[in-house]
């Protein structure tokens, strides 16, 4: 994971998701209201599937409908509470959007490894050049892919010569 803290926000994710679902005249239920703290309960990558399983391991007997996780992750995603990071294995992972500070990922194509980081130049280049264009940033996405290196190691069984031919 990362060693990004979270940041001081006004209201709590679940106020902000109560005010969200108000908006859509939707209310908050009890199973809305479960899904949005199992989200914040860590920082944590997550799918669809991950949570639904966090859900089902729950000791306190309470369950959640698959049909009710896809829709609320919709809608946590539409709130700015939860926003998709990249897509591994025709799956889209989440994470935080509300209270976490801006940040970029490195994404290694081979294993799937995400590394979260938080670079000021990259900031204050996005600033410059924004300034250049008089455009207005609201927020920024950067994701670079290639090869985490666990990945990058050389193999440490080389073949020999004879298995070659």
């Amino acid at each position: 994971m990362s060693d990004l803290e979270s940041v001081s926000v006004a209201i709590s994710p679940k106020e902000k998701y109560r005010e969200y679902l108000a908006t859509q005249r939707l209310r908050m239920t009890r199973e809305r209201s479960i899904i949005v703290e199992e989200v914040f309960a860590s920082h944590e990558h997550f799918d669809a599937d991950q949570l639904i399983q966090r859900l089902d391991q729950r000791s306190d007997g309470k369950r959640v409908s698959r049909s009710t996780v896809y829709r609320s992750i919709k809608q946590l995603e539409d709130a700015g509470l939860i926003r998709k990071v990249a897509r591994q294995d025709d799956r889209d992972l989440y994470e935080h959007d509300y209270g976490y500070p801006q940040h970029d990922h490195l994404i290694c194509k081979k294993c799937g490894e995400l590394t979260e980081f938080h670079n000021e130049q990259i900031k204050e280049i996005l600033e410059t050049v924004a300034r250049e264009f008089g455009f207005r940033i609201e927020s920024h996405r950067l994701e670079a892919h290639g090869l985490c290196k666990n990945c990058c190691r050389r193999p440490q069984d080389r073949p020999s010569k004879l298995n070659l031919i």
